[in-house]
């Protein structure tokens, strides 16, 4: 599988995991690792379609990409709201501070509509990728919590295990032949 990072931003699985672009889940907690989402600079393609479709305040952005992930994942405002900076320093989205709250509601302009229909087939990637949710525990994809639960369980042990002791070359065959029995049983699920 492919993993996407998004530049030096930081984020957090459900579990309270860093990872590159999105943070996440209440409550939880949990060491580093897991899956991405955003490929480099995904996430400026992803704010832009959004805002495209509706203006919004960037909470509401961070709502509806955390909506269409299943609540798997929910972006972080030190990296969104950045990104929404950057895309107004580039011309491709204008703001207004309205209702009296201070809070800035974006919009996108010409150019962003012109940067949007000039990079279609990333923008609509990005946005496939977010609807089919992270490692396909999207909302349609329902992982169920005792898979998700055993996945979480065999990365924790992978990690805990190759950041211990190097393996030996004997050692390395055993964990590959471990791990490719298991997706072979799997395929046959």
């Amino acid at each position: 599988m492919r993993h996407f990072h998004l530049g030096h931003h930081h984020c957090r699985t459900a579990r309270g995991e860093h990872e590159d672009g999105l943070s996440g889940g209440r409550g939880h907690r949990g060491g580093r690792g897991g899956g991405r989402v955003f490929g480099h600079g995904g996430l400026r393609f992803v704010l832009l379609q959004l805002i495209a479709d509706k203006p919004s305040h960037g909470y509401e952005l961070i709502k509806a990409i955390e909506d269409r992930l299943g609540g798997s994942y929910a972006p972080s405002p030190g990296v969104v709201y950045p990104t929404l900076t950057l895309l107004e320093e580039m011309g491709y989205l204008s703001v207004e501070t309205a209702d009296g709250s201070g809070r800035k509601s974006y919009s996108i302009t010409d150019s962003g509509r012109e940067f949007l229909a000039a990079n279609r087939e990333m923008a609509d990637a990005m946005m496939a990728r977010m609807s089919g949710g992270v490692d396909g525990a999207g909302p349609r994809g329902g992982r169920p919590p005792q898979v998700t639960r055993a996945i979480e369980n065999l990365k924790l042990a992978m990690r805990m295990r190759l950041t211990g002791a190097p393996l030996t070359e004997q050692q390395a065959h055993e964990f590959a032949a471990v791990l490719d029995a298991t997706a072979q049983q799997i395929e046959k699920i």
